[in-house]
């Protein structure tokens, strides 16, 4: 089954699942396996390190003057692939006897996110760059189907802060695995072991997002190691930024300059509606071709007195940045938000919105601009709960004075 006829077949599995594909491989043909950048040619010697676990697909038919191999590991061979012994035939470009040693694997983290990419649909590929997911979201979710190429052997750490990561699907060898038990019976085989090591358990579930509003992605308690792995990489660091107070979106390893919004929410709203409503009647706008936009729910924690923690309240998060640079730096994005917020005031208790949060840091002087919007229900619950508190303080004192109180 090739790479074009998979995705076809998985994408209606679920209108609104995420399809994040696993990027490296331990292929035999891949030029960056090996340690000085090409595949093995015939009169050279293939060395791979006898204590490091590996799996290797092999496409095609070698021949090799000889091969160490390691002591743990295995070859999956495609039709027609295989080894043979090099007849010392005179071979142009490959230099006698030398040594090339495959590399090192080891290293490849699950929580890495510069080594998964998004698989898009056609109406995702429209909004391509638009839309950007934060840091701990470009790393599979829970209710995400992951997919590693057809005809590719790999091997990844999957340490995690938790003992079991939790996905809808895995994809690998062109099969789908989308039960806990076709799963549970792939890792009783003997690939497994060699695919995937480390402290964590990887766990399919077979299920969606039951939820309309969105679900949290569920990578917050390994946010560090996403950090880490991003921040770590050639050339990670982040950006310089222009607003003297950027803001620091939930499940993002780096601050930004543009606009933040926060949407508390009632049964009735749907987030994939909304984000549509949002790409359809203002993000699209020509004036604003240069902002991009990430939206999820997420779950913020909670604090007693700013210190002591006590739980966590879901929330959807806007994050809106923009490609202007120096005094301009976030202003398109914060004019963007500004219409959001507008059009909450107006529609948003239809749209099942409660009440909105706005932040803003643009590249021009800034000394913390927030803004909010509470619908009128609330506010009104709000001024009647203060009226009644007062009515009940004063009706205290009035005992009191009368010495009905001690």
């Amino acid at each position: 089954m090739n790479w074009i006829t998979l995705v076809s077949l998985l994408l209606p599995a679920a209108a609104t699942a995420v399809y994040k594909q696993w990027i490296p491989n331990t292929n035999f043909e891949t030029a960056s396996n090996w340690d000085n950048g090409r595949v093995p040619c015939a009169s050279e010697v293939v060395h791979f390190e006898k204590n490091k676990v590996v799996s290797v697909f092999v496409r095609s038919p070698h021949e090799l003057t000889d091969m160490y191999l390691p002591l743990n590991g295995e070859f999956v061979l495609a039709s027609g692939a295989g080894f043979a012994a090099f007849d010392g035939s005179w071979d142009p470009g490959c230099d006698s006897g030398a040594t090339v040693k495959f590399a090192d694997a080891e290293h490849h983290a699950w929580f890495d996110p510069t080594l998964w990419q998004a698989v898009s649909s056609h109406r995702d590929l429209e909004l391509a760059g638009r839309i950007f997911s934060v840091d701990e979201e470009r790393v599979p979710c829970s209710y995400d189907d992951v997919i590693f190429q057809p005809e590719t052997s790999f091997r990844v750490n999957v340490d995690s802060s938790r003992r079991v990561i939790h996905l809808r699907s895995i994809s690998l060898m062109g099969q789908e695995l989308s039960s806990p038990e076709a799963w549970a019976g792939y890792l009783r085989g003997p690939s497994a072991p060699l695919q995937f090591h480390g402290n964590g358990t990887l766990q399919v579930t077979g299920t969606g997002c039951p939820d309309k509003s969105g679900c949290a992605c569920g990578n917050a308690p390994d946010g560090y190691r996403i950090c880490a792995a991003l921040l770590g990489a050639p050339g990670g660091q982040c950006p310089a930024l222009t607003c003297q107070s950027p803001l620091q979106p939930l499940g993002h390893c780096c601050k930004v300059c543009g606009a933040t919004i926060n949407l508390d929410f009632t049964p009735d709203f749907d987030l994939q509606k909304y984000q549509d409503r949002l790409v359809q009647a203002l993000l699209s706008q020509p004036k604003y071709a240069g902002v991009r936009m990430a939206i999820s729910k997420v779950h913020k924690a909670q604090t007693f007195l700013g210190v002591i923690p006590r739980s966590s309240t879901p929330l959807i998060q806007i994050v809106l940045i923009d490609d202007e640079a120096g005094a301009q730096a976030g202003t398109a994005a914060e004019h963007l938000a500004a219409e959001i917020m507008e059009d909450i005031a107006q529609h948003g208790e239809a749209l099942g919105i409660s009440s909105g949060k706005m932040e803003v840091a643009t590249g021009s002087t800034f000394s913390g601009q927030v803004g909010s919007h509470t619908l009128s229900r609330i506010t009104a619950g709000t001024v009647l709960g203060l009226l009644f508190g007062l009515l009940l303080l004063a009706g205290i004192l009035f005992l009191y004075r009368r010495g009905k109180l001690r």
